[in-house]
């Protein structure tokens, strides 16, 4: 592997093991940024965060998604949603989600672990994801 390449998979492995140690409880207080535009269990601005994890991107039935997310190809897991959250903007050009994203990877980390803890609850999801 070219040296160039192996630092970029340890720093995207070091960001994913960030993520995965996020603090869900801080993340359900980081989430009402979120709020303004999304919701867990219903489309608002933004398409539902129930399911998210596993989902291909611009796959919400019926959810008005810019061409750009629609041909994003990404799958969201702690990785991608780590990078995009990041930077939505440089992640997919064209997306007409206009947050700036969270900038402090602690953050972002508490917020992943708040959607995977969510995501696979009943009471915040319901049964039909």
């Amino acid at each position: 592997m070219a040296p160039a390449a192996l630092v970029a998979a340890l720093v995207l492995a070091a960001g994913a093991a960030t993520a995965a140690q996020g603090d869900a409880a801080r993340g359900e207080q980081i989430y009402a940024r979120c709020a303004a535009c999304h919701a867990l269990a219903y489309d608002r601005v933004g398409p539902r965060h129930c399911g998210l994890i596993g989902r291909r991107a611009g796959a919400v039935a019926g959810f008005p998604y810019s061409p750009a997310m629609k041909a994003s190809g990404i799958v969201w897991n702690v990785g991608t949603l780590d990078r995009f959250l990041a930077a939505p903007l440089r992640v997919v050009p064209g997306t007409t989600m206009t947050y700036a994203g969270v900038p402090e990877a602690r953050e972002r980390a508490d917020l992943i672990a708040y959607l995977v803890r969510a995501g696979r609850s009943p009471a915040e999801c319901g049964s039909g994801q």
